[in-house]
């Protein structure tokens, strides 16, 4: 990424925002910055001039030449805000609500008219591209909540998500290489092409509509015994307690279904995950060094009992 990427971007996105007529049809006789005061100024309750000018990052004097054209075309009132007497309240008139209602409709039929070129298949990608923006450069959304998690079953798609974030994570934050990727699509294929629906499972956990981790459980070749495998959290949905729920899931579906014992194998230098396979009673059994994946690594086999057999 290089200042020139962002200036080319800039400058595409100029013209696709010039290609829907912004200055002759969709915002007149108003300019596109005094149609986004007059959009503020319609879904906030209650804001003064120094707000308006914060939120939209405007010029004082820029923003009160607007306000003034709005005054005169009687769109707004100004008023002492009930505050501070020195700040001023800026509130819609009918003419006002009903100017920002209109320039609202048109702006829907004209971007819904834009995304009528986007073919459904590329619309989701398209979406994401735009969360993705959002989320790294920032928009003063709030923070995700943990009841805004889901926990689901696999759709079409998430499969191979699972491989491919697997492979993307693993090499940014720890460097392994494809090996590791070709193993978790073994993995997921196995499980694609043969597996019990009443005893093997894959949770994919959902945060605003998209995966945010994984796991799976499946039987393992001991008998009575579950493998827990292939948790994963992305790094943007971390600490919301979804690795937790996940874990939780896959403990309380092997129980569930009768299984005596759950087993995984990990290694050391994946912390996180050791500690919450140890907050949810997992005891390290065995460990054996080796090199995969690129790295000199050290394998751990832990595991825990799901049910007690008598004696």
């Amino acid at each position: 990424m290089t200042v020139q990427d962002i200036r080319s971007f800039n400058r595409f996105y100029t013209n696709v925002i010039g290609a829907l007529d912004y200055s002759r049809h969709l915002y007149a006789p108003y300019t596109l910055t005094e149609s986004r005061v007059l959009y503020e100024l319609a879904h906030t309750e209650k804001v003064d001039a120094a707000d308006l000018r914060t939120q939209l990052n405007l010029d004082a004097g820029y923003l009160s030449r607007i306000l003034g054209k709005f005054e005169r075309d009687g769109l707004v009132e100004r008023g002492s805000s009930e505050k501070d007497s020195r700040r001023r309240r800026i509130t819609l008139t009918a003419r006002g609500r009903s100017t920002a209602e209109l320039l609202d409709e048109r702006t829907r039929e004209t971007v819904g008219t834009l995304l009528t070129t986007v073919p459904p298949t590329d619309r989701d990608r398209l979406s994401e591209a735009l969360r993705t923006v959002r989320e790294i450069l920032g928009d003063g959304r709030a923070a995700p909540h943990p009841e805004n998690v889901l926990l689901r079953e696999p759709g079409p798609g998430d499969l191979g998500w699972i491989v491919a974030r697997n492979g993307a994570l693993y090499a940014a934050e720890f460097g392994w290489n494809a090996d590791y990727e070709g193993l978790v699509a073994r993995i997921v294929a196995d499980f694609a092409e043969d597996h019990d629906p009443h005893l093997e499972r894959v949770w994919i956990a959902e945060l605003d509509g998209r995966p945010v981790g994984c796991v799976m459980c499946v039987r393992d070749e001991a008998p009575g015994t579950a493998r827990l495998r292939l948790l994963l959290v992305e790094p943007e949905a971390r600490g919301l307690g979804i690795g937790n729920r996940l874990v939780r899931a896959c403990i309380d579906f092997a129980r569930g279904v009768g299984y005596r014992e759950m087993t995984l194998w990990t290694n050391d230098v994946l912390k996180s995950a050791r500690s919450i396979y140890q907050r949810h009673g997992f005891v390290l059994v065995g460990e054996k060094p080796h090199r995969s994946f690129g790295a000199d690594l050290i394998g751990q086999d832990w595991k825990m009992t799901l049910h007690r057999t008598a004696d």
